[in-house]
């Protein structure tokens, strides 16, 4: 969607609370939802193993690894913002044990975006006289990082609730008991992994079609590999 570049539209895009996004949880946990799932379907039938087996594997699978990401989402999304806080207590303490360096260093930062001369003196004194202002410069410019930073428990929710619904899909034809349930269960698959991917065009700059057949690339050659060796 456009920006409205109206002054209004500005100021209040401008003044609007950042929000972190949680599209990339959503597509980790609904591609490996499905893929991982269907995964053991296409073994467990590749085994020509009993169909109720798909089940107690899918669930368990479901269940098992859906917890174990958002688990391991939630620890990585919480080591990003405690290692952001390390920084900046570290860049404070910078600030108050050497202010000539760490000004200096708020000098080449900006040279190197093209200041000079009187403009660039006046951005260092500006940046430097607030203090909040001077360790956010510096975590942005000189570490590369974000402030708007994702809530751990929400990203660790995102990732399980995807991974369990685009999961379920494989199962629920073993579950119903439907008439060809394998075949049923990999068209709905498909669908799930075209689905997804083709999703993420809402928001990214990338053909929808494009999108949608890479996303649908990958969760086939999984579920091949895992066909193929069922059957071994």
């Amino acid at each position: 969607m456009e920006h409205d570049h109206s002054p209004d539209g500005i100021r209040m895009r401008l003044a609007a609370p950042h929000r972190p996004s949680y599209l990339r949880d959503w597509i980790f946990g609904g591609i490996d939802g499905s893929v991982t799932t269907f995964a053991v379907v296409s073994g467990v039938i590749g085994a020509r193993l009993p169909p109720g087996l798909i089940v107690i594997l899918g669930v368990a699978n479901l269940l098992g690894d859906g917890f174990s990401m958002a688990a391991s989402n939630y620890s990585a999304t919480r080591t990003e913002r405690e290692e952001l806080e390390t920084i900046r207590h570290r860049e404070g303490k910078h600030i108050d044990e050497f202010p000539a360096g760490e000004r200096e260093e708020v000098r080449q930062i900006f040279a190197a975006k093209g200041l000079e001369g009187d403009d660039l003196e006046r951005v260092v004194t500006t940046v430097t006289a607030d203090r909040e202002l001077w360790i956010r410069t510096m975590l942005t410019d000189e570490y590369g990082l974000s402030h708007n930073l994702r809530a751990p428990l929400a990203a660790a929710l995102s990732t399980f609730l995807a991974f369990f619904v685009c999961g379920a899909v494989p199962l629920l034809p073993f579950i119903v008991s439907s008439p060809h349930a394998a075949v049923v269960s990999m068209v709905s698959t498909a669908v799930v992994f075209f689905s997804i991917g083709s999703a993420k065009s809402l928001w990214l700059s990338v053909p929808w079609w494009r999108s949608g057949m890479e996303t649908l690339l990958i969760g086939s050659v999984a579920a091949t590999l895992a066909y193929d060796a069922g059957v071994v």
